[in-house]
């Protein structure tokens, strides 16, 4: 259960980033709101997640994935510019994930 919080702190998390994106600096007030609303939901969760989960872990996997899956939106998404040097740091970003994973601490 502890683990599908932190899934669920990420997702927020994410989805917190993109509202601040899309608030273009607090001028929309519905994105504005939702950032508001998904980041201390994703907080929220996280704080459900260090429970069980060692903290240092939770953070790492937290911080990791939630920042790579904002580079593949502001990709995808926002037409952001794609460079080798940004896919090779999400792959380490991704690398790093999996091995706090495997290492058996997670």
């Amino acid at each position: 259960m502890y683990w599908l919080y932190l899934i669920l702190a990420i997702a927020l998390e994410v989805a917190g980033t993109t509202s601040m994106k899309l608030s273009q600096g607090f001028t929309k007030l519905l994105p504005s709101i939702a950032m508001f609303v998904f980041y201390i939901g994703s907080l929220s969760f996280l704080a459900l997640a260090l429970k069980k989960i060692e903290v240092g872990t939770a953070y790492a996997l937290w911080s990791g994935i939630g920042t790579a899956a904002i580079v593949i939106i502001g990709i995808a998404v926002f037409s952001e510019g794609m460079s080798t040097m940004k896919l090779i740091s999400i792959g380490l970003i991704i690398a790093g994930v999996v091995g706090l994973r495997l290492s058996g601490s997670a």
